[in-house]
């Protein structure tokens, strides 16, 4: 399962609709504490297998949902869409990857399921 993480729903609509293109299992979530909680149940965090999040939420800036996601969650792929100002390097780790926005559907389909096969070879 792929977890968005986005408060704009008008955004949220375009991702989850491009991202629904090629992956079946793809759950919107609104802000940072909703999708702390979500992980946070063992069915769904079994199934987890990527976080897509901007740079910018409402209730927490990216790289400390990030770093909270890294501390429950370890080897959690993670997706950060941001603006090109923002700081890629706040972002460390193998499993995190930066895109600047603005990212084309097929640059985003491509990143995740390179992100998805990685996380899935490195568990075999």
């Amino acid at each position: 399962m792929i977890l968005l993480v986005e408060a704009d729903p008008l955004q949220a609509l375009v991702r989850l609709s491009i991202l629904k293109k090629r992956f079946a299992n793809v759950r919107r979530v609104a802000d940072a504490a909703e999708a702390l909680c979500l992980i946070e149940q063992p069915l769904l965090s079994q199934h987890l297998s990527l976080v897509i999040t901007g740079h910018h939420l409402p209730d927490l800036e990216g790289p400390v949902f990030v770093a909270e996601l890294r501390s429950r969650m370890p080897s959690l792929p993670i997706l950060v869409l941001g603006n090109p100002q923002a700081s890629a390097g706040e972002y460390a780790g193998s499993e995190v990857r930066f895109l600047a926005k603005p990212i084309a559907g097929d640059e985003m389909l491509r990143v995740v399921a390179q992100m998805i096969d990685w996380n899935a070879h490195k568990a075999a």
